[in-house]
């Protein structure tokens, strides 16, 4: 079960959770292509190993297990999936 970034991201994108993620699975992060026109980041379904570390990074609370998505944001599960669904 992956990790997901939801609400509270959008206009932050503070990428602490990039900086820790051990597989990289956090994007765009700055420097990346898409990284000025997207106004969250993402976290990658199929390349996330769970380890929890992007979760205590993030400065505004706004990563969570899958499973502990708060109800109004459980929108978000799908939308970090649809974002790598292009990729």
């Amino acid at each position: 079960m992956a990790y997901v970034i939801t609400q509270p991201c959008i206009g932050t994108k503070d990428a602490s959770c990039v900086d820790v993620c051990p597989v990289d699975c956090i994007h765009p992060g700055p420097g990346e292509d898409g990284y000025d026109e997207h106004e969250q980041l993402y976290i990658n379904p199929d390349e996330c190993i769970d380890c929890g570390a992007c979760e205590p990074a993030c400065p505004v609370t706004a990563i969570f297990e899958e499973s502990a998505v708060p109800a109004e944001w459980k929108q978000w599960i799908k939308i970090n999936a649809d974002f790598f669904q292009g990729a």
